[in-house]
């Protein structure tokens, strides 16, 4: 698929790639903290794109090997196993409309915001061709630009599967091509909260650390010197609970997975991102602690600077609770 000249550079995807291939190879050599692991999980986690059920059929149609044997889904992985994948290419979509609900925080004739919910993937691609928020606008709006073409209809900009927060999409292709070019000078505020591990001492930072593949596995990024582009992330201290931190994050570019990618390679990855953090699950989170919880742009049309603000959901909530007490409960003894 040709991604249209609008579709900003530094908002990078990591499906894109395995949409033009007819088959995709990908081989990992298991590590010692995934020892244990069911095979099907495992691969579920470190691929952002396939969805445990996807791994499943890959693995029930033989396209996953361990030590050039096929197995089952349910077989435990040993430090040191080679895995192989064969993840066909898509088949030709076209994308349908779903009656999915959408929370709506704005919508004129031009934009559309909304507030994703964790687990809702933004467009198809390998291993989601229904049921993500392309399906959902689709059916919420007959308008939608085409300018990013058929899997991106309206899309200016995008979340992880695993993140929530705020979206703006655009609704004719007039509007796509301002909100791209607000995206690209880097005028939209778009601001997160993070729960990262660790205890952050200074009030503040900023980290300037250039993001591009990683070398050693295709399906992460990394700080790469060589061979990243430039990347700016700006955090504020907003609640330390003495292993944890709360943060503020301010993005300055927009390059995949730049706050996990940041944040880890200052030591204090986002609670819940097995990809760049701890593999073990804390607080039985099914998803990083990453919300996208401010939106700010210039309208297209008029040019009136809007500004939105999404709570946090509920289990993010819930985790900080948890949190407070334990904390104030340390602090008294």
């Amino acid at each position: 698929m040709k991604v249209n000249e609008f579709w900003p550079e530094d908002e990078e995807d990591l499906e894109s790639e395995a949409e033009t291939a007819e088959v995709e190879e990908r081989s990992w050599q298991v590590e010692r903290e995934w020892a244990g692991t069911r095979l099907d999980l495992a691969l579920a986690r470190k691929y952002d794109d396939l969805s445990r059920s996807r791994v499943q059929t890959l693995i029930d149609e033989g396209q996953v090997q361990v030590n050039g044997q096929k197995t089952k889904a349910n077989y435990k992985l040993k430090a040191g196993d080679e895995v192989n994948l064969q993840v066909p290419a898509p088949r030709p979509l076209t994308v349908e409309p779903e009656p999915i609900p959408l929370e709506v925080v704005y919508e004129d004739q031009d934009v559309i915001v909304i507030n994703k919910p964790r687990g809702l993937v933004v467009h198809p691609a390998v291993g989601h061709w229904t049921g993500t928020l392309v399906n959902a606008l689709l059916w919420h709006c007959k308008d939608l630009s085409g300018i990013n073409g058929q899997l991106r209809p309206g899309i200016v900009h995008r979340l992880d599967r695993d993140t929530s927060g705020l979206l703006m999409v655009a609704k004719n292709d007039w509007a796509h091509q301002q909100l791209a070019l607000q995206i690209k000078e880097r005028s939209v505020n778009r601001r997160y909260l993070a729960l990262v591990h660790g205890n952050i001492t200074e009030p503040a930072g900023i980290v300037d650390a250039p993001i591009g593949r990683d070398p050693k596995d295709r399906q992460r990024m990394a700080v790469n010197v060589k061979n990243g582009k430039p990347a700016l992330t700006r955090y504020w201290v907003k609640e330390r609970f003495g292993d944890y931190t709360l943060l503020e994050c301010k993005l300055e570019t927009g390059r995949t997975h730049q706050i996990r990618v940041h944040m880890a390679y200052l030591g204090f990855p986002v609670v819940g991102d097995p990809k760049y953090g701890p593999q073990k699950a804390h607080f039985g989170l099914a998803g990083q602690m990453l919300h996208a919880y401010l939106l700010g742009f210039k309208h297209p049309r008029t040019g009136e600077y809007l500004e939105f603000t999404a709570p946090l959901p509920a289990e993010m909530e819930d985790v900080l609770a948890q949190l407070r007490r334990r904390y104030a409960a340390a602090s008294e003894n």
